[in-house]
């Protein structure tokens, strides 16, 4: 794809209603009513399937010649997501997956506010390792005042994304925070967190499994914890 990178094309609200009309002509009500039991009716759905979706927005790019970039992008990440439909809000996460690059430490409140708004799994598993976390990895420095940041908010959303930002970073990992994120939410009765817990370090235990291992039978951590951590071990 040529893409531009200008302000030339269409502003904030067109792309919006364009890209709308467009998922919109691919609707399938039987899928949507599916989709939206999935997600315990949280949204409504258009009912359209990841790789269309994904498919159409490719396309829709293409014919625009450009990928939204600068405030211009976050203008549109926000009108996406206030709209209703989740495919408009999974959108708006690929979109800023492709100009991820161009976000730093200054984004951290835009992207803080997608976390606690429209909140559920499915997106905060996107903005949490992908986004948060991809800003963290070039900014290293910036992860323990954010970590205990998130946790001291006792926001449920926020919390999983400290547990979960550091989720493909590897022999990188940052240790310490890890284990500040799990000793602060270890002993909540969410779900979210407790699987959190487990999801981090059965994804930690691709790197170094003993540690893993020694973590989980030294700490207290819940059934669903555990059973998560040492899933593949």
């Amino acid at each position: 794809m040529n893409v531009c990178t200008s302000e030339m094309g269409h502003e904030g609200p067109g792309i919006v209603q364009d890209l709308k009309d467009l998922l919109r002509s691919h609707r399938d009500p039987g899928r949507a009513t599916e989709m939206q039991a999935y997600l315990k009716g949280q949204f409504p759905f258009f009912g359209i399937p990841t790789t269309t979706r994904r498919s159409l927005l490719r396309t829709f790019l293409h014919e625009r010649q450009e990928i939204p970039s600068g405030q211009r992008l976050r203008e549109v990440v926000r009108l996406l997501w206030q709209e209703p439909e989740r495919e408009l809000h999974y959108c708006a996460q690929e979109l800023l997956e492709l100009r991820l690059k161009e976000l730093g430490p200054e984004d951290f409140p835009f992207l803080e506010s997608l976390v606690i708004s429209q909140s559920w799994w499915d997106t905060v598993d996107v903005l949490a390792p992908k986004l948060m976390g991809g800003v963290l990895a070039r900014n290293p420095e910036q992860l323990p005042g954010k970590v205990a940041e998130w946790l001291a908010s006792d926001h449920l959303w926020l919390q999983r994304t400290a547990l979960l930002c550091q989720l493909k970073w590897k022999d990188r990992t940052d240790l310490p925070c890890l284990i500040l994120a799990i000793e602060h939410t270890r002993r909540s009765p969410e779900f979210f967190l407790r699987k959190a817990i487990g999801w981090a370090l059965r994804e930690y235990a691709k790197t170094d499994p003993d540690w893993v291992r020694n973590h989980v039978a030294r700490t207290e951590l819940s059934s669903l914890s555990r059973r998560e951590a040492l899933k593949h071990l």
